[in-house]
């Protein structure tokens, strides 16, 4: 009677399952289609009816869009007002003389796949073309005859042709009445403008200004703000009301949309928005008060997002001169790059730029370990080994502890039987004469579990660390394996290659027999999976068996789940896992025979001999 339970128990499980995933794949996801559509649908004729947005800006005029009828012709949203080329070894685009817009840039040692000759990442796009996105800087005053330097000013070009490491641009613009504006842009050979404005007051009255800067976003695209485990959206690090340090804050774009207007006030720090690997952020002097803000701007039609800071005013006397500079970071958050800015610039937490979670102590050292392995061998997924094999020397006298207790109790197993059979119809009875067994051989039934609990917190730090940094972007190991950030490309539906078939080309369930398209659970069974799976089950095989049937059962079914959820992660996390369990192997195969434990491997290999 009890086997036949432990039998239905482990069909009930099953049966469970199969009607979970079939669920998921017949019902969910074409609802979720079909909402998606739906938004999409109604996102569309709100864009079309029209209009010009009515939207006030605490600092000048809007940039917003006159209408929905987007350009997808890059060349005619930049044709709009005369441009300054923008060149350096990171970056290419330009620049507008109108407003002094920087909104054309691309990262030109970032391509958008693995392919070498794929395009280069866009940063930065013009208005006029859909999910614009860019930076601008301008003053504001009130009652100015004349006005100030805004989103619409057209400035003159009178020094420079190309703006690049070497050769900075003057742009100029008077306002006719007595005040003088020379702005001179300059940028590194990395990712940092200078924007440095000097106003000279040559009218009889004195006049009050103060600079600002913005950074604005038309519109998300869709492919953002997707995921839990990474922020995109606003970000910035503000002085604390005591002044004493500063805190860093982040609002993904749906809290975002929630709280559409958020102030600090803040001596120095900075703000902007970011994406998974690249980021815009406007940096002030960081001995000035500033008030910064994140609005969400006509948010049913454009969803503009706006991250903007507000400087110190100035008031400046007839035949007197000010000057005043503002930085703009526009670029990929490497972590050497943030670093660097942040001690020379005194920045105040820029390398958090990068989202290394609530685990940050444990995902930026792991990070800094990595990163120290490829300067020693130039390999990430090397690199990834090395890490493997420290962590487990460092856990190693706690995996040996944990080893032990697990092969004293497969030795038991003999005697654990004899206690149920003598005990079984009285539990009770069963787990007194256990717990005294493990009493007077001195086992800790729990040690075993040790090492998984350790490792949970690791796991999660070394899976951020493929997530978010770039340094793993289409980094490559061995091999088929040419992005380790991305899933294992080969697949058990089409024999890995052989068959010249694309399983994301099945009716109804195409996109779960695929390694990449659908972006969450897979039926795709990768070799860096398999191999998971397999190390998985034999590790799972040198432990003790469960006490309980149904445990024992259900246990026999773990590997094979977990292999499909496994599927679905980072190429280097499952090079990381494999790898892990293979030590863990060895080393408790050791263990065991010093303890003179059974175990699977000899047990294999005893066959083998027999049968030969």
């Amino acid at each position: 009677m009890k086997f036949d339970n432990a039998r239905n128990t482990v069909i009930f499980v099953i049966c469970t399952v199969v009607i979970l995933i079939l669920y998921q794949i017949f019902v969910l996801e074409p609802q979720s289609k079909a909402r998606r559509a739906a938004m999409a649908a109604h996102e569309t004729s709100q864009t079309t009816q029209g209009g010009k947005p009515g939207v006030s800006d605490a600092v000048g005029p809007q940039t917003t869009p006159t209408s929905a009828n987007f350009v997808t012709d890059r060349t005619q949203a930049l044709g709009g007002a005369a441009r300054v080329p923008i060149a350096t070894p990171t970056l290419r685009g330009s620049l507008s003389l109108q407003g002094g817009r920087i909104d054309d840039l691309f990262l030109t040692k970032y391509r958008t796949t693995i392919k070498p000759d794929s395009g280069m990442e866009e940063l930065f796009r013009p208005q006029g073309m859909e999910h614009a996105y860019f930076a601008q800087f301008g003053w504001t005053g009130p009652n100015i005859t004349g006005g100030v330097p805004g989103p619409n000013t057209v400035w003159a070009l009178t020094s420079g042709s190309t703006l690049t490491p070497a050769t900075p641009i003057t742009l100029t613009w008077d306002n006719g009445q007595g005040l003088r504006f020379t702005r001179v842009v300059s940028i590194d050979d990395q990712y940092m403008f200078a924007v440095k404005d000097t106003v000279t007051n040559l009218g009889t009255q004195a006049v009050t200004i103060a600079p600002y800067g913005r950074v604005e976003r038309q519109g998300v695209p869709p492919a953002l703000g997707k995921t839990q485990i990474l922020h995109e959206g606003a970000i910035g690090t503000f002085s604390t009301a005591d002044g004493k340090g500063y805190s860093t804050e982040q609002l993904k774009y749906k809290a975002w949309e929630k709280k559409p207007l958020q102030e600090h006030a803040s001596t120095g720090g900075w703000l902007g928005i970011t994406d998974k690997y690249w980021m815009a952020a406007l940096i002030p002097p960081q001995t000035e008060k500033v008030t910064a803000q994140f609005k969400v701007d006509d948010a049913t039609r454009f969803d503009i997002h706006v991250a903007q800071m507000l400087g110190a005013s100035h008031t400046i006397q007839p035949g007197q001169t000010i000057v005043e500079q503002q930085n703009l970071f526009a670029g990929a958050k490497r972590n050497e790059i943030l670093a660097n800015y942040e001690k020379a610039m005194k920045l105040p937490r820029f390398i958090y730029a990068i989202d290394w979670g609530m685990l940050w102590f444990l995902t930026r050292p792991i990070f800094l370990l990595v990163e120290f392995f490829y300067g020693l061998v130039h390999n990430f997924g090397v690199a990834i080994l090395l890490l493997t094999l420290t962590i487990k020397l460092i856990m190693f006298p706690l995996a040996n502890k944990s080893y032990e207790s697990l092969s004293k109790m497969r030795k038991l197993q003999p005697k654990m039987e004899a206690i149920k059979a003598a005990h079984k119809d009285d539990p009770a009875a069963q787990q007194r004469e256990t717990m005294a067994l493990y009493q007077s051989e001195k086992i800790n039934p729990l040690a075993g579990c040790l090492p998984i609990l350790v490792q949970i917190p690791v796991f999660y730090a070394l899976y951020k660390v493929l997530y978010v940094t770039i340094e793993m972007r289409h980094a490559p190991f061995f091999g088929w394996i040419r992005d380790l950030s991305d899933r294992d490309p080969t697949n058990i539906w089409n024999l890995f290659g052989l068959i010249p078939w694309d399983p994301a080309t099945a009716p109804l369930i195409g996109q779960f027999l695929s390694p990449h398209v659908g972006g969450g659970f897979t039926l795709a069974l990768s070799v860096l999976a398999i191999i998971y799976g397999l190390t998985m089950w034999l590790q799972q095989a040198m432990n003790p068996p469960a006490p309980d049937p149904v445990q024992r059962q259900i246990f026999m079914f773990m590997p094979l789940v977990f292999t499909f959820i496994m599927a679905s992660f980072p190429a280097g996390l499952l090079v990381y896992w494999a790898w892990n369990n293979v030590l863990s192997i060895v080393q408790q195969y050791f263990i065991m025979h010093r303890f003179k434990a059974e175990n699977p491997i000899d047990d294999f290999f005893s066959k083998l001999k027999k049968a030969t």
